[in-house]
């Protein structure tokens, strides 16, 4: 059965994408710790992180790299937080957060609640500073 997200890839649900190569996807998280908390995940879906194959894992993490310093220009933090739980949806993912302190990575704090408008302008904004890095 697909996941959540293999429903994104192929445009069922739809998503607030930030980046797309033809291998991975990055899209903000519905429920954010953060503004700017974005997930990155391989367009192949596989359940672990780690049963994937060495090739399409160091890319998925170089696509996370490139994307993780677009957030940072839209969303100046002390870093950008990086988890892996692998728990929520059976879909490798990375998790992408703008932090400050470690305590802003913790998934039992409450969730954002942001309107469509404010998805869709973080979004338009990290997808700009995306843009800008990869061309320069």
């Amino acid at each position: 059965m697909p996941t959540i997200f293999s429903k994104i890839i192929d445009g069922e649900i739809p998503a607030f994408k930030v980046a797309e190569s033809n291998d991975y996807l990055a899209f903000l998280d519905i429920n954010p710790l953060a503004k700017g908390h974005v997930l990155v995940i391989p367009k192949r879906e596989t359940d672990y992180l780690f049963d994937i194959g060495d090739d399409e894992y160091m890319g998925l993490w170089i696509f996370a790299k490139i994307v993780a310093q677009g957030i940072k220009r839209v969303y100046p933090c002390e870093r950008i937080g990086v988890a892996v739980v692998g728990l929520e949806v059976a879909h490798a993912h990375i998790h992408l957060i703008p932090i400050d302190h470690v305590g802003d990575i913790d998934f039992n704090r409450p969730k954002l609640k942001l309107s469509q408008e404010a998805f869709a302008e973080s979004a338009e904004a990290i997808k700009q500073a995306i843009l800008e890095i990869t061309q320069s």
